[in-house]
């Protein structure tokens, strides 16, 4: 007796792994399917069940992405370059972060005086006059450029801008071929399809297939960049052309430009709402990624916002379009969200820890 039970136990060992290996195998199939089809319609916050152990064992050596911020020589964009990458240097090698190498993509023509500090790689300007005065419109222009001529050893690209801080290591949050990308509420396809059909015709399907998202913050891999790059330059410039398009999309119709570009090349992006913050609109910062300090902070001594009105307590970018801000900003008043406190002690530390922060502009 004891030896038929014995026999039976070595007989089902087998059976079990042959369950196991099926199941596993079986998962393994549905998962890839789903991100070889690249449907992302309708799962804004739902790809969290794509498990990262499959995605460890297809994917684990080809993680890594380089991050590329586009930026110009002005003062501006030098003070904010540097916070950008003071922090891209503290979080990069903690656990959870993704991040290969860097790069300030200087679309100004020339070298200035940040590269020996930033790695800096210098594309060309629009030609004069092209650009009308708006200067992101050279963005896609450089990405071309860069992608072109430079050498970038990562698979992956996050596009990023100057006024991007990273609170927490940023892991890769696209999924193979599927890039990801921030939500704004401001970009609208669905509300603008007479303009859209300009660029997005209607035999292409329904505009719902636009994502509402700009370039930036957006991971992708670089051979589907490579795709999109020159698309996306050359609608940024129909639509600035057009009269009806630049007064609808103002200052966002770089971003309208390259979430058209992905949709006429059939690419979705998992849409990440917490892949960055806004202050002040958003409270919180937790377990985002990224501070994105593109509007003013304005509040009075009680801690009350007042948005569109300077207050007796302020942070705006704007302040310091032609000098840094200066070290140690006083705190906000009590009661300002966690994100402007958090916003301003960051950029006093970059300030306090960056060589020559006064200097540079001298």
């Amino acid at each position: 007796m004891f030896i038929r039970k014995k026999n039976m136990g070595r007989a089902s060992t087998p059976l079990l792994i042959l369950i196991a290996l099926g199941f596993f195998f079986a998962t393994y199939n549905l998962v890839t399917m789903v991100i070889q089809s690249g449907s992302v319609e309708g799962m804004e916050d739902g790809w969290e069940w794509l498990q990262d152990p499959i995605r460890t064992i297809t994917e684990k050596k080809n993680l890594k992405y380089h991050v590329a911020l586009t930026a110009t020589d002005a003062p501006y964009s030098k003070w904010q370059s540097r916070i950008m990458y003071y922090w891209y240097k503290k979080v990069k090698d903690l656990p959870g972060s993704d991040m290969g190498g860097f790069t300030r993509v200087l679309h100004s023509g020339t070298s200035d005086n940040l590269m020996e500090e930033i790695p800096t790689f210098v594309v060309d300007p629009l030609p004069d006059g092209l650009d009308r005065g708006y200067v992101v419109l050279n963005r896609p222009w450089a990405f071309v450029q860069w992608l072109e001529r430079a050498t970038i050893e990562e698979e992956y690209i996050l596009m990023a801008e100057p006024d991007h801080i990273f609170a927490n290591p940023l892991p890769n949050l696209a999924r193979g071929d599927i890039p990801a990308g921030f939500p704004f509420f401001y970009i609208k396809p669905v509300e603008n399809e007479k303009v859209m059909r300009k660029y997005y015709p209607i035999e292409k399907g329904p505009v719902t297939n636009i994502d509402p998202i700009g370039n930036s913050p957006v991971i992708i891999k670089k051979h589907i960049l490579e795709k999109i790059g020159p698309t996306w330059m050359n609608i940024s410039l129909r639509m600035k052309d057009d009269m009806e398009t630049d007064k609808a999309f103002g200052w966002v119709l770089e971003m309208y430009a390259y979430a058209v570009a992905s949709a006429l090349h059939n690419v979705r992006h998992i849409l990440r709402k917490d892949f960055m913050v806004q202050p002040p609109w958003d409270g919180e910062v937790g377990k985002t990624f990224i501070i994105h300090y593109t509007y003013g902070c304005d509040y009075n001594m009680k801690g009350e916002l007042t948005y569109g009105k300077i207050g007796e307590w302020r942070f705006d970018k704007r302040s310091y379009l032609r000098d840094p801000p200066p070290r140690n900003l006083p705190l906000p008043p009590p009661g300002v969200p966690e994100s402007v406190v958090r916003l301003v002690k960051m950029v006093n530390e970059a300030s306090a820890n960056i060589p020559g922060w006064d200097r540079l502009n001298s």
